[in-house]
């Protein structure tokens, strides 16, 4: 085997321990900073208490679990690719914002359990029709891609969805643990 050879395997482990580290480092930094972020992650949610009102603040990127307007838990959440304003037509990447209903859970979801918001609304639909475009749907709230649960601190650190709320997986196991039929859901800019 000649030196040079030697020397070039010895590069490549080299680049690839140093990349291997960066990325550890990164997915360290990510988890401690959503950590840091003030969220309320690891409080239980008391069992005499009703969650009656989900409440999300695209802006501050977060979702709220009320009871009687009393903020019981906060989820930090991403959102779709194109957050800001209100979900115009299907494809444009916007979460929407207004009042719904979170109307049925899907248990066999493309991303770990998710429940329906009842976008579009009668008003939606009026407005993507005066345009000629269709208003979209399957709006969700949801946990990670189906298998890569694991990567949430990274993930969850930009919007990434195509206009759904994304949580992590087991903050989505909390949500649904709470979740009841036509418990409405409140989404502002």
């Amino acid at each position: 085997m000649s030196f040079s050879r030697l020397n070039s395997r010895k590069h490549k482990l080299s680049v690839l321990a140093m990349l291997a580290l960066i990325l550890t480092g990164l997915i360290s930094v990510n988890a401690l900073a959503l950590a840091k972020s003030g969220v309320k992650h690891n409080q239980a949610i008391p069992a005499d208490v009703t969650i009656d009102k989900v409440y999300v603040d695209k802006s501050e990127r977060v979702l709220k679990l009320l009871s009687a307007d009393k903020v019981i838990k906060t989820y930090h959440i991403a959102l779709g690719d194109s957050p800001v304003g209100h979900k115009r037509q299907e494809g444009d990447e916007r979460t929407p914002t207004g009042s719904y209903i979170l109307d049925y859970k899907n248990e066999n979801s493309s991303y770990y359990r998710s429940i329906h918001v009842s976008y579009p609304n009668a008003a939606d639909k009026a407005q993507a029709k005066k345009r000629g475009v269709s208003a979209g749907g399957d709006i969700m709230i949801h946990g990670q891609k189906n298998g890569l649960g694991h990567l949430a601190p990274i993930t969850q650190q930009r919007d990434w969805t195509d206009g759904c709320i994304a949580v992590t997986d087991d903050e989505m196991d909390e949500i649904m643990s709470i979740y009841k039929a036509g418990m409405p859901i409140e989404i502002v800019e």
